[in-house]
């Protein structure tokens, strides 16, 4: 889809064709002062926090502790054009999440967009019941065109240590 670029654009994404993960989907606006506003949000996403999130800020989600470190991630994503995966879990640490961001063209131009899918890691039956509140980045890695095996790995393990140092 993205061909020789770094990044699709907008237009060459069909929502039919991804329509089973369209609940989980977001998309952020990429404004020259970055403040980060959401555009879309799938309603799976909306249901985490009990309201509509189109129009809030995407560092509103974060707790103030994490937002520059989330901040500096979606930079990443926005200048090297190269999708994260990540993990976040909520403040009080009950459930985790699965965090991808992709660039995204809009209009033609540069990194214009990021469009991103928060998912539970596990179900969870108290969506709908109170709202997820802010959230905690655990860990996260910038995704290369070409990884090797051995890369694959050190990814893996990287993941696990910095798990496994944020429940100590």
């Amino acid at each position: 889809m993205k061909g020789e670029r770094a990044a699709p654009d907008r237009a060459e994404i069909d929502p039919v064709a991804i329509r089973h993960i369209l609940p989980d989907i977001f998309i952020i606006e990429v404004a020259p002062e970055r403040r980060l506003p959401l555009r879309l949000c799938g309603a799976r996403v909306n249901a985490l926090w009990q309201r509509e999130q189109k129009g809030r800020l995407f560092l509103e989600w974060w707790r103030a502790q994490r937002q520059e470190e989330v901040a500096e991630a979606i930079r990443r994503v926005i200048d090297a054009e190269t999708p994260l995966v990540a993990h976040a879990r909520t403040a009080l640490g009950a459930s985790e999440f699965e965090l991808l961001l992709l660039p995204l063209r809009h209009f033609g131009k540069s990194c214009s967009r990021v469009m991103g899918s928060l998912a539970p890691a596990q179900r969870l039956d108290w969506v709908g019941i109170r709202p997820v509140g802010r959230l905690d980045l655990v860990a996260a890695r910038m995704l290369e065109d070409k990884l090797t095996d051995s890369s694959k790995a050190d990814w893996r393990r990287g993941a696990i240590a910095r798990l496994a140092a944020s429940n100590g």
